[in-house]
């Protein structure tokens, strides 16, 4: 028992001393030591300035006026952190125990900097993190075994954090609470930051196992969210400080919207369907050079689903390569969208005029590279299209669409679709369809439902303008179109050729061609030519692509009438898409088929002139001219009326 006493007072007595002799340590000498730690901890320089005051329970500890810690010695922009007071806690027992343990680091109103290379290096990384350091004192030996130290807890408050990408924008967040606790130096840390960039808060929280190792550049695993917005961003994998991370990344986004601004990002106003709302999960990795990697893609963008993979490169601009399958894509928002063209699509009425909302093509600019894109089929609003395999390709705001397969109106297209936005908005292209049903285009293009039969075309066209009524007044190009056997709805040749009547009834016919130009915004053609068993026909005129209006000649001709002559009765077709007026030109008809008869009739009005004048003039030479037999009746007459002043 006597001994069991002594030992207890032996260990009261070394307390005591210990005490004492830390009690007895200057507040800028523990200071200095808290500093050194911190300095061998990261291989940063480190610098306390203004008032320096001591605590000594229940932490061993000193509150600085100013905190600096410098950036990797590559970096020019400044320290990496400095703060306006700190306070730095080191546990007592284990000072005893020859561990360095720094309990707590504390800072008001800091800046930190953080930045990144291209070539994969960042401020972040500690060159020197051996994560071991010693105590030096003046009366320690220097060969002294290296303790262990790591920071228990960090705790900062209304930071401004600045990030710097080299080739990105500069971002600065102010308002930054973060924290660290990190109780196991071998153990896992939890950090987790919140901020009010736009006036709604975002939450970071992470859990980094391994946290010694990685710090110091070393692949650990995590598990990290990010919260903004009505929004969830996730990632359960693992990473490094050096910029490398793998793992499964999903994404809730109820408004992409929201969830960017909270950000204070600008919101891009996504039409439906493609991106006003998201729910993303991939296999993401990404490497320090800034390679992004994502395999097993699945994204629904507010009722479009998407699968597939994609390859982006982050330094600058985006750099993408992506191949993507979908089933049934409706992108009928995508035209009526107040973010897109400024409302018009599908749903304008044919004669209204085109939408003359301003288009925002700003968006060719975001990224260069090529999607590859498969679907079953996709919606456009306006026009409806089947299986589809197309490749976009876009390089300096400059957009094109490679039509491989596209399955149309019973049909096939291909050709490329151009949209260039490097000097103000064009778009044009070179398109080829085989077997379209020309019915469903012209009812989906312009609600014209007259003209049936499957037909084989190709166009080129470009126009340009900052709305789709600019770009169609402004339409140039040239096209043709061949059918097979078709029908013309609202019109019976037959009986237009017996009667003369053109009110309702249906046309067959066994082909049809027409080539045609566009300058303007006005297509003219004037070499159609419509077959029929007993009669051909031809057209000639124009349509206003930009007016929407129609201004056409159809000449049908009877071949085997008039003793196999033919007769012709011209049908022109005027007025705007939404109401077409057709009516027989009989003023034309006359001229092709009375052409004659009119001319003999001239004729017989000349001769009885004729005579009645000769009458008139005592004419009874039949080869004096009449005009010379007028003019010498006029002499006559004023010769007597001149002699008659003399009588």
């Amino acid at each position: 028992m006597k001994w069991i006493i002594r030992i207890i007072g032996f260990f009261l007595i070394l307390f005591l001393v210990a005490g004492i002799s830390l009690f007895f340590l200057p507040a800028d000498r523990i200071a200095k030591l808290a500093a050194d730690q911190i300095r061998t901890a990261t291989g940063r320089d480190v610098s306390i300035t203004g008032d320096v005051s001591m605590t000594l329970w229940p932490v061993l500890g000193v509150s600085v006026g100013g905190l600096e810690v410098g950036n990797a010695d590559w970096s020019e922009q400044g320290p990496m952190l400095t703060a306006e007071n700190a306070a730095i806690g080191v546990d007592v027992m284990a000072l005893l125990r020859r561990e360095i343990r720094i309990t707590n680091i504390e800072a008001t109103r800091p800046t930190i900097r953080l930045e990144s290379r291209r070539d994969g290096r960042a401020s972040w990384v500690f060159t020197d993190a051996s994560g071991e350091a010693q105590i030096e004192t003046e009366v320690a030996p220097a060969t002294r075994t290296p303790q262990a130290v790591w920071i228990e807890n960090l705790s900062v408050t209304d930071a401004t954090l600045i990030y710097d990408a080299e080739g990105a924008d500069l971002v600065s967040y102010s308002d930054v609470d973060l924290t660290l606790e990190w109780p196991e130096r071998l153990g896992a840390a939890e950090v987790a930051a919140s901020l009010n960039p736009a006036g709604s808060e975002v939450n970071v929280r992470a859990t980094i196992g391994g946290f010694a190792g990685f710090i110091t550049g070393q692949v650990q695993t995590i598990d990290a969210t990010v919260s903004a917005g009505r929004g969830t961003l996730a990632l359960n994998g693992r990473g490094s400080t050096a910029g490398d991370v793998a793992g499964r990344l999903t994404l809730d986004m109820p408004s992409t919207d929201d969830f960017l601004a909270a950000l204070d990002l600008p919101a891009p106003g996504l039409p439906q369907g493609l991106g006003q709302s998201v729910d993303l999960s991939a296999d993401l990795t990404l490497t320090a050079d800034r390679r992004l990697s994502l395999r097993d893609l699945q994204v629904d963008l507010g009722g479009n689903a998407l699968a597939g993979a994609a390859d982006i490169s982050l330094n600058g601009k985006p750099q993408i390569n992506a191949q993507l399958n979908a089933g049934a894509l409706d992108l009928s928002g995508a035209g009526s969208s107040e973010a897109g063209s400024g409302g018009g699509g599908g749903g304008t009425p044919a004669g209204s005029g085109w939408p003359t909302g301003r288009i925002d093509a700003s968006g060719l600019a975001g990224f260069d590279g090529q999607i590859a894109l498969t679907a079953r089929s996709i919606d456009l609003g306006q026009f409806k299209l089947g299986q589809t395999r197309t490749l976009l390709r876009n390089e300096r705001s400059r957009m094109v669409f490679e039509l491989r397969e596209v399955a149309a109106y019973n049909g096939t297209v291909t050709g490329e679709f151009v949209m260039n936005n490097r000097s103000g908005l064009s778009v044009g292209g070179k398109l080829f369809a085989n077997g379209i049903d020309m019915q469903a285009v012209l009812r989906d293009a312009a609600q014209i439902e007259r003209l049936t039969g499957a037909a084989d075309a190709e166009m080129s066209f470009l126009g340009s303008g900052q709305s789709v009524d600019a770009i169609m007044k402004s339409l140039s190009g040239q096209g043709a179109i061949s059918f097979g056997q078709g029908t013309i709805l609202g019109i019976d040749l037959d009986r237009l050729m017996r009667s003369g009547s053109v009110g309702g009834g249906t046309t067959v016919f066994d082909s049809l061609g027409a080539t045609w130009t566009i300058d303007g915004g006005v297509m003219r053609n004037n070499d159609l030519l419509l077959k029929l068993s007993n009669y051909e026909a031809r057209g000639a005129g124009q349509v206003g692509l930009g007016m929407q209006t129609i201004d056409y000649t159809f000449t049908p001709v009877a071949l085997r009438a008039n003793a196999g002559n033919g007769i012709a009765i011209p049908v022109r077709m005027v007025g705007p898409w939404s109401d077409v007026s057709i009516r027989p030109d009989l003023e034309a008809a006359i001229d092709l088929n009375f052409s004659e008869e009119k001319e003999r009739v001239k004729q017989q009005a000349r001769d009885a002139v004729r005579a009645k004048v000769a009458e008139e003039l005592n004419v009874t030479d039949e080869g004096q001219d009449l005009e010379d037999a007028a003019k010498q009746k006029l002499e006559d007459e004023v010769k007597r009326g001149i002699l008659k002043l003399f009588d």
